[in-house]
């Protein structure tokens, strides 16, 4: 009876501390939240499953019946968790409640397409079909790999797929209308916090300093991307303007290696396996690590058209639990061999297992002789901060992509949906943080999200 803490517990403070019972304080919580989702999934079986939710709601009687910490904790004390139990059941129909419980919300549609790019970054959408996720949420999704983002954006706006792994600016940029028409669109869970790099030609070796990166051809996943935004940033940071003194390209991803192959282009900023991929084949390597430019910034992204998720609440909240659980699951790091043996088939990410377990247990080979170890290169956080939505939108203005006046904070909690994450976080077990904004440095410098146009003006390269 984990869930929302156990009530049952007569040592647990549930009315002090943090708004999980697990803490001392509030900070401690967000922090934890922020390094760990502490909380374990369920067990996909039927009979834990029933046992998580009659834990939900005899918590919920528990909590009710004793809304002070120091009543609660004398009777268990003086009568002991079953003999509570007990007695609720006697005054409460736990059974009946429990069922109900259970099954609330039933999806209105089933049968769901859900498309997705095969990179690591899509890992939680991707393995929660074939280790159960997705069934366990009374749902039968097909996921289906896709070619490249703009074809994941307008299958999704075609209605041809349901719900689609997006890169986490795209909702963004498909609300306001850039690139495409203004569709309202949403984005209620990150798929994975770091996980990228910049990836050089192995004939720069000899070049492993941004500063001599002029007339250098970059690939990057697409235009509305974390790739695309960290890379000008960075070689912006080393005195290089990434619309005059480099090159950048947008290339679907599966051909990044290839085109560092043929020597099309000099390197790319982009998402797993083929940052390791290129070191696998010889071609590249690995140059930095993006989680070295921010520590914990949000990457890809499941995303849905505010239509589907008003129109099919239910079908939209078994979908993200589903991800959600798969996202809690996928950040522990004993599960990320097996992980990598789910994934590596030819209908998901085609890849030598090897290539996968380095991306995900975080020890890998460079491609400059060295093995390193970060078991923090790709991780998994389902929370949609909307401080993440104001820095994006930062750097759109910031090279151009969007003009005029923009109200940064409407945008990121129409689009971010960081109360209905929190909210089902805790349906499944999970900790949520109790706010949806954060501060955070890119490269050292701090961004307050409080102050986004002054964190603009701050730069010396820029379009606007």
């Amino acid at each position: 009876m984990s869930t929302f803490g156990n009530s049952f517990d007569p040592e647990r403070r549930l009315s002090r501390g943090c708004v999980c019972g697990r803490h001392r304080s509030q900070a401690e919580h967000d922090e934890d939240a922020r390094r760990q989702l502490h909380c374990t999934p369920a067990e996909q079986s039927v009979a834990s499953e029933e046992k998580r939710y009659q834990g939900v709601v005899a918590s919920a009687v528990m909590r009710a019946v004793f809304p002070q910490d120091r009543a609660r904790r004398t009777f268990l004390k003086s009568v002991g968790a079953s003999t509570a139990l007990a007695a609720l059941s006697q005054l409460f129909p736990l059974d009946t409640a429990t069922e109900v419980f259970a099954q609330a919300g039933t999806p209105e549609k089933k049968d769901l397409k859900v498309g997705f790019i095969p990179i690591t970054c899509a890992t939680p959408i991707i393995m929660a079909h074939p280790m159960g996720f997705y069934s366990k949420h009374g749902l039968n999704v097909e996921v289906i790999k896709t070619a490249g983002w703009a074809v994941i954006r307008d299958k999704t706006l075609n209605k041809e797929y349901d719900a689609a792994h997006m890169l986490s600016p795209m909702p963004l940029a498909i609300t306001l209308g850039a690139g495409s028409n203004p569709i309202p669109y949403t984005m209620p869970a990150v798929e994975n916090i770091n996980g990228q790099a910049i990836t050089l030609a192995v004939k720069h070796k000899d070049k492993n300093d941004a500063k001599l990166w002029k007339g250098f051809k970059f690939a990057v996943p697409f235009d509305y991307s974390m790739h695309n935004y960290l890379l000008r940033y960075y070689v912006a940071e080393h005195g290089l303007d990434p619309d005059t003194d480099i090159q950048i390209r947008a290339v679907p991803p599966p051909e990044m290696v290839a085109n560092l192959r043929a020597d099309n282009i000099d390197g790319f900023l982009g998402p797993d396996p083929f940052n390791q991929r290129a070191v696998y084949d010889g071609v590249g390597f690995i140059h930095i690590l993006s989680k070295e430019l921010w520590e914990g910034h949000p990457c890809c992204a499941f995303a849905a058209s505010k239509e589907f998720v008003t129109t099919m609440p239910n079908s939209y909240a078994a979908l993200l639990k589903s991800i959600i659980d798969a996202t809690a699951f996928a950040h522990k790091a004993e599960n990320r061999k097996e992980i990598a043996a789910a994934i590596a088939p030819a209908n998901y990410l085609n890849q030598p297992e090897t290539v996968l377990e380095q991306i995900l247990t975080g020890t890998y080979a460079d491609g400059l002789g060295n093995v390193k170890r970060d078991p923090n290169r790709i991780d998994f956080d389902p929370f949609p901060w909307q401080s993440f939505a104001i820095w994006i939108l930062t750097q759109m203005k910031r090279w151009g992509q969007i003009k005029g006046e923009v109200d940064y904070k409407a945008v990121a909690e129409q689009v971010y949906l960081a109360t209905d994450t929190a909210k089902l976080m805790k349906e499944v077990g999970l900790a949520a943080p109790t706010t949806s904004s954060k501060s955070f440095k890119v490269m050292g410098k701090e961004f307050d999200p409080q102050k986004p146009d002054e964190y603009l003006r701050s730069f010396a390269i820029k379009r606007a």
